[in-house]
């Protein structure tokens, strides 16, 4: 199996990176980011690409095809919050536009394109999962607590992107999975600034996060496709 990890530079990916690299049955690990650097093992390949760049991701799909057909594609990466003085919104009042573009650009539309140019290097007739990293809060009927407008409204989308290519695919791919994954609360720098009322039982490392949906991940059929489950594998609703 050959898979791709978009965001590998990140914790979450880097754990996924790690992990598919120790599996026997994984040939090649094609490890993405902006930095274009990835974990240093023989079955792992670094490269670059830029989910804001639309050329930049057709580039790297390319340059992964060269080698063949992929069987697993993960976009890892996600924007909630940054030095940059972006934060998720408290209230209707603090919405901006280009806190919407920042948002949607990183959770929505990367991963959009990046189906775009990885779906159709992905083969037809063996089991192929395009698995993007989704959030609970993105649950329109899960949503009891309001705020964060654009991060929610970003992976709300992100999942009906998800549910759209799970059915179109299913018209020519038999054993195509496409999901949306919840990753829990993981140490990262994305969760970071709001880990403070996370109980430590709750605060996943990236390792056990990624090992958990991997897990997941593997035991996924065509029946599950279009769905968004978390790391436990239990369904999110929509």
């Amino acid at each position: 199996m050959r898979a791709v990890i978009i965001g590998a530079s990140g914790g979450l990916g880097a754990a996924f990176t790690q992990i598919l690299a120790q599996r026997q049955e994984v040939d090649c690990v094609y490890a993405l980011s902006r930095s274009g650097t990835a974990i240093d093992t023989g079955k792992v390949r670094s490269g670059w690409i830029d989910l804001t760049e639309e050329q930049a991701i057709g580039a790297a799909a390319q340059a992964v095809f060269a080698d063949g057909p992929v069987q697993l594609v993960i976009v890892a990466t996600g924007l909630l919050s940054d030095e940059d003085g972006l934060q998720p919104e408290k209230s209707y009042r603090h919405q901006s536009a280009e806190a919407f573009q920042r948002v949607f650009a990183v959770n929505t539309f990367g991963p959009g394109l990046v189906a775009k140019h990885f779906l159709p290097i992905m083969p037809r007739k063996e089991r192929a999962v395009f698995a993007a990293v989704s959030a609970r809060v993105g649950s329109i009927s899960d949503n009891h607590l309001g705020g964060w407008h654009a991060y929610r409204a970003s992976k709300a989308a992100l999942n009906m992107l998800v549910r759209n290519y799970a059915i179109e695919l299913s018209r020519t791919h038999s054993e195509f999975v496409a999901v949306s994954l919840h990753p829990g609360t993981v140490d990262t720098g994305l969760s970071k600034p709001f880990q403070s009322n996370v109980p430590d039982s709750k605060l996943f490392t990236p390792d056990a996060s990624a090992g958990y949906l991997l897990d997941v991940m593997d035991k996924l059929t065509p029946a599950d496709s279009g769905k968004a489950f978390d790391w436990a594998g239990e369904v999110i609703p929509a």
